[in-house]
C-alpha cells in the first residue's frame, strides 16, 4: 500500500511506520531484521514519502504501543481474533505457530488507535483488521468511557488488491512479488516468467482483462494506454512474449527515478537514522497523550 500512503501525505497530518514489532511473528533472524527495517525505509523515502509532510518512524521506537496493546488484549474477545482471515491464511500455509501470529491484530489495533486516526491506508485483504481495530475500540469505550476515536478504512478502487506473479495476493512472505529496486535481470526474468494460457498468438483474448501482464500494466501507465494494450491482446496476433517484453520495459521506466534516489540514500544512512529518530520523537509526543488518556479511562492513573 505504498501508493496510497504517498498520495495521502498532502490531505493532512499523517503517521507511517516500520512494523518491526510485526516482523517478529514470523522473522527470527535478527541481521535481517535491521537489514529490512532499513530496506523499507529506503524503499518509501525512495517513491516519494517526504518526512517534511509526514511522521515516518520505527514501531519499536515508540514503547507506548505495546503497553496500549496489553490494555486492548484484555477487552479483545478470543473469538475476534479466531475469525481473522489473515491469521487462518498464514497458518494454512504452514507458519509457525506463535501467540504473535495470532494476536498480533491487536497490536494493529494498537498501531492505530495511538495517533487518533482517522483514515487508514489498507488493501482490500487488510479491510478486517480496521474492522476488528473498530470492535476493539468500541468495546473499551463502552466499558471505560469514549476513549478512542473510531477509523475508517481508505481502500483506492483500482489497486484494491494487486496480483502476484503467481495470481494470488502479492505478498513477500508468499514469494510472489515483482522487486521495485531488484536487479534488471533478475526482474526481467521474474516478468518474462510471468505464466499465461497455452492460446496462439493468433487467437482472439476476450478475457484479456483477466491477464496478470494487463493486471501490471494498468498501473504502470495511463488508463487510455492501458486500454490500448488490453485492446491489442483482445483482438488477436499480440503475443503473450511481446506483451511481457513491453510490461518489462515499462516496469523498469516507471521505477528509474525511484532507483537513482534509492541508490543516493544508501549511501547516507545517517541521514535516514535520523528521519526515523525525528519521526519517532514527533510520534511519541501523540502517543504519550493518548496512552495517558486511556489509562485514565480504565482506572491505572488519576
Amino acid at each position: 500500500m505504498m501508493l496510497p500512503s504517498i498520495e495521502l501525505q498532502t490531505q493532512g497530518e499523517a503517521y507511517y511506520f516500520i512494523a518491526d514489532y510485526h516482523s517478529m511473528t514470523s522473522l527470527f533472524d535478527p541481521v535481517k531484521r535491521r537489514e529490512y527495517t532499513m530496506g523499507v525505509a529506503l524503499d518509501f523515502l525512495a517513491c516519494g514519502l517526504d518526512p517534511e509532510k509526514v511522521v515516518f518512524f520505527r514501531q519499536s521506537d515508540v514503547p507506548e504501543v505495546t503497553e496500549l496493546t496489553w490494555l486492548l488484549t484484555t477487552v479483545t474477545p478470543m473469538g475476534l481474533l479466531e475469525r481473522c482471515h489473515s491469521y487462518k491464511d498464514k497458518v494454512s500455509r504452514g507458519l509457525q505457530f506463535n501467540h504473535g501470529l495470532f494476536a498480533y491484530p491487536v497490536l494493529m489495533a494498537a498501531d492505530i488507535l495511538l495517533y487518533d486516526s482517522n483514515i487508514v491506508p489498507v488493501g482490500r485483504d487488510q479491510k478486517q483488521h480496521v474492522e476488528v481495530t473498530r470492535d476493539i475500540a468500541i468495546k473499551f469505550n463502552q466499558l471505560y468511557g469514549e476513549t478512542f476515536v473510531l477509523p475508517e478504512s481508505k481502500i483506492r478502487g483500482d489497486v484494491e488488491a494487486i496480483p502476484g506473479t503467481d495470481g494470488q495476493k502479492m505478498s513477500k512472505s508468499y514469494g510472489n512479488t515483482i522487486e521495485i529496486f531488484g536487479e534488471e535481470k533478475a526482474v526481467r526474468k521474474k516478468v518474462m516468467g510471468l505464466l499465461m494460457d497455452s492460446r496462439d498468438i493468433s487467437e482472439p483474448k476476450p478475457d484479456a482483462q483477466n491477464n496478470l501482464a494487463i493486471q501490471y500494466l494498468r498501473l504502470l501507465l495511463p488508463a487510455s494506454e492501458a486500454q490500448e494494450e488490453e485492446e491489442r491482446l483482445r483482438l488477436g496476433g499480440y503475443g503473450y512474449g511481446s506483451l511481457k517484453k513491453n510490461l518489462f520495459e515499462k516496469y523498469w521506466e516507471y521505477f528509474r527515478a525511484a532507483r537513482e534516489k534509492r541508490h543516493a540514500l544508501s549511501k547516507d544512512l545517517g541521514y535516514v537514522h535520523s528521519i526515523l529518530a525525528d519521526g519517532a520523537e514527533k510520534a511519541r509526543f501523540i502517543a504519550s497523550g493518548v496512552l495517558s488518556r486511556a489509562k485514565r479511562s480504565c482506572g491505572l492513573s488519576e
